[in-house]
């Protein structure tokens, strides 16, 4: 069983980013994590003024958008990247879903087993020009990145979320405790001997630390009509976290025995909220 390990995405780098990654550091996160969009800072130079700032987390992208990128340059930014990071660099890759960044960044939005192939190809073009890997994350929910997880990653990437039948791409509901475990089963069976070897990461999608979290948790759905879950179903799912201290830091412990997930990583408004968490769970 894997330790756990707890990162932190951070999105906005206005303001004093560099106190910000220190901060994060010293409440005891493991991981600064960038997220790849449009209309977000550029992931590479903020992983090195994350770095930069701090001495102990490791900073990557949580994932990059690989149809954004030709492969080669892509490479180069990454040895670039490993290199000023003083080696504390982890690489997060995803096929893309967001179909508006795309038409936004005047790029054609192929179908998914296109983009997993574009994924896959990127990869062996990365392994072939990296005298060095850094530590890989891939993510995703479909079969076929999952299976590229599987036989290629270090550490599998879930955001626990669906993308919803007969909507525009990009538009996801909560995945279910079946459905998310079932995720995991297939990923060790594709995984074959090396499945205990793999490190399994979630995104958490919403914490709420305190004694009655059905309020906040009942906001947060409000402007979500497309989130098909009740507050009461919230409460179970692994995707989020709500409740006391003690309570969030018994479902993750719950939860590594459960699913395998040991590396949980919480979004820039939770940065504080988590961080007793993080203590409760390495006092145990």
């Amino acid at each position: 069983m894997n330790d756990f390990r707890f990162g932190v995405s951070l999105r906005a780098v206005d303001g004093d980013f560099a106190a910000q990654c220190r901060r994060a550091e010293e409440l005891g996160y493991d991981v600064i994590t960038i997220p790849d969009h449009l209309g977000a800072p550029a992931p590479f130079p903020v992983c090195v003024g994350a770095a930069a700032a701090t001495t102990r987390p490791h900073v990557g992208p949580l994932v990059l958008n690989v149809p954004f990128y030709n492969p080669a340059l892509l490479a180069r930014d990454i040895e670039s990247t490993l290199t000023l990071t003083g080696g504390r660099f982890e690489l997060g890759l995803g096929s893309g879903h967001m179909k508006a960044e795309f038409d936004d960044a005047g790029l054609p939005w192929r179908p998914a087993k296109e983009r997993i192939a574009r994924l896959e190809d990127t990869l062996a073009e990365l392994r072939r020009r990296l005298d060095a890997m850094p530590p890989l994350l891939i993510a995703g929910n479909s079969d076929g990145v999952l299976r590229l997880a599987a036989r290629e990653a270090d550490i599998v990437g879930f955001a626990g979320l669906k993308q919803l039948p007969g909507k525009p791409p990009g538009t996801f509901d909560i995945a279910s405790s079946a459905e998310l475990e079932e995720r995991v089963e297939f990923v060790r069976r594709e995984a074959g001997a090396r499945a205990d070897e793999l490190e399994f990461n979630m995104l958490i999608q919403k914490v709420v630390v305190g004694d009655d979290p059905t309020g906040p948790l009942g906001e947060w759905l409000a402007p979500a009509p497309h989130l098909s879950h009740s507050v009461d179903e919230l409460l179970e799912a692994p995707q989020v976290l709500a409740g006391p201290v003690e309570r969030i830091a018994d479902e993750l412990q719950a939860r590594r025995e459960r699913f395998g997930f040991s590396y949980f990583t919480v979004f820039e408004p939770a940065l504080e909220d988590f961080a007793p968490v993080i203590a409760e769970l390495r006092s145990r």
